[in-house]
C-alpha cells in the first residue's frame, strides 16, 4: 500500500470528522442553559452528566471496537462510528427535551472510536521512527478543525442553536460517504488477529497492559493528563461566559485560537522538535507547560489574557504525540488497535470522573450563596492533576532521558 496517500486520507478524514464536533462545541452548554431556565449552575451539573455518560459508552465499547479492528480492519471500523455520529448530530438536532440530549450522547459514546481507530491506523502506515511525528499530524488535524469548526459554530449557533448540528451531521455523513468509497484499509490479513473476549472488555483491555510495565506507567499518566483535559473541556464554555461575559461567538473564536495554536505545534514543529529533544523530553516539557497554562487559565482576570496563555499553552500539544509514539514502538503491529482502545477506555474513565468533577466546582463556586466565588476552580485542580502526571512521567521515562534522540 503507497503509505503518502493513506495518509493524506485518514487526515481528510479526521479533519472532517473533528469539523463537525468543533461547530456544536461553542452551542451545545447554551443550549442546556436554555432548557435549564438559565440556570448556570444547573445547566453546569446536567453538561458534566452528558458528558460522563458519553465518555461511560466508551469505556464500555472501545476495547470492542479495538479488538474488532484489530480482527477485521481499521476501515469498517471507522466507518461505523462516523455513521453513528451523524446520526447522533441528527438526533440533537431534532431532541425536544433533555431526555433526548442523553440517548444521543449514549449513542455517540458507544460508536465513537474514530480518534481510537486512526491512532491505529496510522501506526500501521508509519515507520516506527517517524511515529511521533505522523501523531503530531493527526493533532495539528484537529486543531485545523477546531479553526474552522468553533468560529463556524459560533456563527451558526447566533442564527439559531440548533443549526449546528444540521451542519455537523451533513459534514459528518459527508464523511463517511467519502470514507466508504475512498479510504484504503490499512491493515492487511497477515497481521490480524482473533477475536478475543478476554482483550475486548475494558477491565481485560487494561489489564493486559501488564506485560508492557512502561506503556502501564505512561498510561497512568495519559489518564491523569485526560481527566484534567475533560475538566478543561467542560468548563471552558461555562467559564469564560460567566467570568468575561463572552457570546457564543466569541467563545468560537477562543476555540478557533486553540485550533490553530495546536496546528502550528503539533503540525509544524513537533516533527521539528521531537527529532531533536526525544520523546521523553518531549512528554515531561508538554506536561510542565500544560500545567502552568491550566493554572494560568484560573488566574486571568481579564478575557484578553486568556489569548496569551492559549499560545503558550499550545506547546503543551508536545506531550501526546511523545506519548503516543514512544507507546506505538513498544508494542507489536497485531496489538495496536487492542493497545488504542485500552487507552481510550482510559480516556473514557478520566471523561467520566473529570467532566461532572469539574462542572460540580464551578457550579459550587459561582452559585449565589457561595462562601467564595473562585470560578477558577476547575482549572486550579486540573493543573494539580498535570503536576502529578508529570511526576509519574519523570519516573517511568527517566532511563530514556538520556538517549540520543529519536529520530
Amino acid at each position: 500500500m503507497n503509505r503518502r496517500p493513506a495518509v493524506v486520507f485518514i487526515l481528510i478524514t479526521l479533519f472532517l470528522d473533528v469539523l463537525g464536533v468543533g461547530l456544536i462545541i461553542p452551542i451545545l452548554p447554551r443550549l442546556i442553559e436554555r432548557l435549564s431556565g438559565g440556570d448556570v449552575s444547573a445547566a453546569s451539573h446536567t453538561f458534566g452528566l452528558l458528558v460522563a455518560l458519553y465518555s461511560l459508552m466508551q469505556f464500555a465499547f472501545a476495547p470492542l471496537l479495538g479488538s474488532l479492528a484489530d480482527r477485521f480492519g481499521r476501515r469498517p471500523v471507522l466507518l461505523f462510528s462516523l455513521l453513528g455520529s451523524g446520526l447522533d448530530y441528527l438526533l440533537l438536532a431534532w431532541a425536544p427535551g433533555l431526555g433526548w440530549f442523553f440517548l444521543a450522547r449514549a449513542v455517540s459514546g458507544l460508536t465513537g472510536a474514530s480518534m481510537t481507530t486512526a491512532t491505529a491506523y496510522m501506526a500501521d502506515v508509519t515507520p516506527p521512527a517517524k511515529r511521533a511525528q505522523n501523531f503530531g499530524l493527526i493533532g495539528a488535524t484537529f486543531g485545523l478543525g477546531f479553526i474552522a469548526g468553533p468560529a463556524l459554530g459560533g456563527l451558526l449557533g447566533d442564527i439559531g442553536l440548533r443549526v449546528p448540528f444540521l451542519v455537523a451531521a451533513g459534514l459528518t455523513l459527508l464523511n463517511w460517504f467519502y470514507g466508504f468509497w475512498v479510504l484504503p484499509e490499512s491493515l492487511p490479513p497477515e497481521h490480524r488477529r482473533g477475536f478475543s473476549w478476554k482483550r475486548s472488555n475494558p477491565v481485560g483491555a487494561l489489564l493486559a497492559l501488564r506485560r508492557y510495565p512502561m506503556v502501564l506507567g505512561l498510561a497512568a499518566t495519559f489518564f491523569l493528563l485526560h481527566v484534567a483535559q475533560t475538566s478543561l473541556h467542560s468548563t471552558w464554555v461555562l467559564y469564560t461566559g460567566h467570568r468575561y461575559h463572552w457570546t457564543v461567538g466569541q467563545t468560537g473564536l477562543s476555540l478557533a485560537v486553540v485550533g490553530a495554536s495546536a496546528m502550528i505545534v503539533q503540525g509544524g514543529l513537533v516533527r521539528w522538535i521531537i527529532p531533536r529533544i526525544g520523546e521523553a523530553r518531549g512528554i515531561l516539557i508538554g506536561l510542565t507547560i500544560s500545567a502552568l497554562a491550566m493554572a494560568g487559565y484560573g488566574l486571568a482576570t481579564e478575557g484578553w489574557m486568556i489569548y496569551v496563555i492559549l499560545v503558550f499553552g499550545a506547546f503543551g500539544g508536545l506531550a501526546s504525540p511523545s506519548a503516543q509514539g514512544l507507546i506505538s514502538r513498544l508494542v507489536q503491529a497485531n496489538e495496536q488497535g487492542s493497545v488504542q482502545g485500552a487507552l481510550s477506555s482510559l480516556a473514557s474513565v478520566a471523561g467520566i470522573l473529570g467532566p461532572p468533577l469539574a462542572t460540580g466546582l464551578f457550579g459550587y463556586f459561582v452559585r449565589p450563596s457561595a462562601v467564595v466565588h473562585l470560578p477558577g476552580a476547575p482549572f486550579f485542580m486540573a493543573s494539580l492533576l498535570v503536576f502529578g502526571a508529570l511526576a509519574v512521567a519523570a519516573r517511568v521515562v527517566r532511563p530514556r532521558t538520556g538517549q540520543r534522540p529519536v529520530g
